[in-house]
């Protein structure tokens, strides 16, 4: 429960940083990257980068 707050609360910084701060958002993603984390703010960066051969699901593997 409480990280599932956390995860709304990041995202919500988040879009305050990207839209009025002006800045840009680089998400690196490692593996393996599923669930809460690509559906909050994995996905959510102007520029994303993954690990060659990396597991990135939502819903795990």
């Amino acid at each position: 429960s409480l990280s599932l707050m956390q995860m709304a609360k990041i995202s919500s910084a988040l879009y305050e940083y990207q839209v009025n701060k002006k800045l840009f958002y680089v998400s690196i993603l490692t593996s393996p990257t599923t669930g809460g984390v690509t559906a909050s703010f994995g996905m959510l960066g102007d520029i994303i980068i993954a690990e060659p051969n990396a597991t990135i699901a939502f819903a795990g593997k």
